[in-house]
């Protein structure tokens, strides 16, 4: 998706799974930490570490005009980056809200809670 309006900052776990279902293109960024990435996961999302977005961040430029969905646990961490990378220009970055911990109670109870 591509457009010069901003989306809304916040996105449910039922709409991000309708449009994986329907093909959409988006990216799914994953912005928990390493060990908690190894511990759970969706399938498809892509891990930039909070911890880590400063020093890579240039990783993320190509898609500055994509949608970009961010996750990480209940939905705090990735938040606050939605609002950095918002601040940067992306204004289709929207943020998961209840995270990977909602992903796995309401999409797929086969991603671990922890």
């Amino acid at each position: 998706m591509s457009s010069d309006s901003e989306l809304p900052i916040e996105i449910d776990v039922h709409s991000v799974h309708a449009l994986r279902e329907a093909g959409e293109s988006f990216v799914f960024l994953d912005v928990r930490e390493q060990d908690e990435y190894e511990t759970a996961r969706i399938d498809g999302a892509r891990l930039l570490p909070l911890s880590e977005l400063q020093e890579r961040a240039k990783e993320l430029q190509e898609h500055i005009e994509d949608r970009v969905i961010v996750h990480c646990h209940h939905g705090g961490r990735s938040l606050r980056v939605v609002a950095v990378l918002r601040q940067s220009g992306f204004k289709q970055a929207q943020n998961m809200t209840g995270g990977i911990d909602h992903w796995s109670q309401h999409i797929d109870p086969s991603v671990p809670r922890y």
